[in-house]
C-alpha cells in the first residue's frame, strides 16, 4: 500500500479546475499592471503596447513562478499541524519579500528607466503593494483554515483505518493463540512436565498465564478506550515475548532458541502491541524446528535506534505435515499497514524494513520515542 501522507504537499501540477483560475488570476494581474505602467494601447502606438504586455507577462511569470516555489518548500519543510503558525508566519513574510522584489523591479523598469513614456509613481506602487500584500494574507488565512478542514477529515479517516488495523491484528493475534491447535499443544506439554517435573510445570503455569493476559488487556484496553494509535512500551512487550518464548521453547526443546539482547535507554521507546508475537510466531509457523536443525531468533537493538528480529531460514518443504501452511503474509502485512497509519500521524516516521537471503530472515522495526 502506497503512503498517502496526513499533510499532503502542494500538487507538482494542479489540478484543471485550478490551472483556469491561476490563468485567470494571471490574465486580470497583467491587465491592472498594464494599467499602471503604459495606460492602454494610444493612438495607434500598439506595438508599444504590445512590447510591455509581453515584458509585464513575463515579470509576471516569474514572480508567480518564485512565489509558487517558495511556498511549496515551506509547505513540505513545515507540513505538520504543530507547525502551523510557523509555516503561516513564513508564508506572509515570503510572499512579502518576493511582492516586494517584484514592486522593486517594475519601479527601476518603469520610474527608472522610464520605459514607453510611462508615468507610474512610488504612491500608486506602494498602494498596490499594500494591496496585494492584505489580499495575500486573506487567502492565506482562508488557505489554512480550509486546509485544517481537510486535514481534519483525513485525520479521522485514518483513525478509522488504525482502529481496524488495530483491532483486526489483535484478534488474529488471540484467535492465533486460543486456537484448538495450540490450546493441543500447550497444555500436552503442561501435562507431561506435571508428571516430571511439577516445579517447571508450575512455572509454565505462570507463563502461560502471562501470555494471556497481556493478550487480553491488550484488546480490552483498546476496545474500551477508543485509543487506537495506543502503543506500548518495548519494556512490556519484551516482557510479554519472553513468556511467550517460554511456552514455545518448553513446547519444542533444543529445537527453539530465543535471544533477546536490547539496550536499556531504548527500553521507554514505544510499538505497535503484538508486533514482535507476531513475528515470532511467523518464524516458528514457517520454518523447521528440531532439535538437529534448532529455529534461532534474535531480537536485538541497533545503534540507529531500531529493533532488528531475525530468524535463521529453514523453510518447512511441502511435506513437512500438516503445520505446513503456505504464507499468506498477513502478519507481516498487518504490521505494515500500522506503520505506514502511524507515519500519517508523525510524518517521516521510517518504516519497517524486511530482508531475506538464503541463511536469514530479518525485519528491522522503528522505535517510536
Amino acid at each position: 500500500m502506497k503512503k498517502k501522507a496526513l499533510f499532503e504537499k502542494l500538487p507538482e501540477k494542479l489540478p484543471s479546475g485550478n490551472r483556469w483560475l491561476y490563468a485567470a488570476g494571471m490574465a486580470a494581474m497583467l491587465l491592472v499592471l498594464n494599467h499602471i505602467t503604459v495606460g492602454g494601447p494610444k493612438s495607434g502606438n500598439y506595438a508599444a503596447y504590445s512590447v510591455a504586455t509581453v515584458l509585464n507577462g513575463a515579470v509576471l511569470g516569474v514572480a508567480f513562478f518564485v512565489h509558487s516555489r517558495v511556498a511549496a518548500y515551506i509547505d513540505e519543510q513545515y507540513c505538520d499541524l504543530r507547525k502551523t503558525l510557523v509555516r503561516v508566519a513564513l508564508s506572509v513574510c515570503a510572499h512579502a519579500v518576493v511582492s516586494g522584489a517584484f514592486v522593486l523591479l517594475v519601479a527601476w523598469l518603469y520610474i527608472g528607466m522610464g520605459l514607453f513614456g510611462s508615468v507610474l509613481s512610488v504612491h500608486t506602487l506602494v498602494v498596490v503593494y499594500v494591496i496585494n500584500f492584505a489580499a495575500m494574507v486573506l487567502v492565506t488565512a482562508l488557505r489554512e483554515t480550509f486546509g485544517a478542514l481537510a486535514r481534519w477529515r483525513q485525520h479521522e479517516i485514518n483513525a478509522e483505518r488504525l482502529m481496524k488495523e488495530n483491532v483486526n491484528g489483535q484478534l488474529e493475534s488471540l484467535k492465533a493463540q486460543i486456537s484448538p491447535h495450540f490450546l493441543f499443544n500447550t497444555l500436552n506439554s503442561l501435562s507431561a512436565l506435571i508428571g516430571e517435573d511439577p516445579e517447571k510445570a508450575e512455572e509454565f503455569v505462570d507463563e502461560m498465564a502471562r501470555v494471556y493476559r497481556y493478550l487480553l488487556q491488550t484488546n480490552h484496553s483498546s476496545v474500551d478506550q477508543g485509543d487506537f494509535e495506543q502503543l506500548t512500551t518495548l519494556k512490556k512487550e519484551l516482557s510479554f515475548i519472553e513468556s511467550y518464548g517460554h511456552l514455545l521453547k518448553t513446547r519444542y526443546g533444543d529445537g527453539m532458541k530465543l535471544y533477546i539482547h536490547v539496550e536499556e535507554c531504548f527500553l521507554d521507546c514505544r510499538i505497535p502491541p503484538l508486533t514482535l508475537q507476531l513475528l515470532v510466531e511467523n518464524a516458528v509457523k514457517h520454518n523447521v524446528i528440531r532439535a538437529s536443525r534448532p529455529l534461532t531468533i534474535f531480537i536485538l537493538s541497533t545503534v540507529e535506534g531500531c529493533l532488528m528480529v531475525r530468524n535463521n531460514l529453514q523453510k518447512k518443504s511441502l511435506t513437512a505435515g500438516a503445520e505446513n501452511i503456505e504464507s499468506t503474509h498477513v502478519g507481516l502485512t498487518n504490521i505494515m499497514t500500522k506503520y505506514q497509519l502511524l507515519s500519517e500521524y508523525r510524518p517521516g516516521m521510517p518504516q519497517p524494513a524486511i530482508e531475506s537471503n538464503h541463511e536469514f530472515f530479518t525485519v528491522t522495526l522503528p522505535l517510536i520515542s
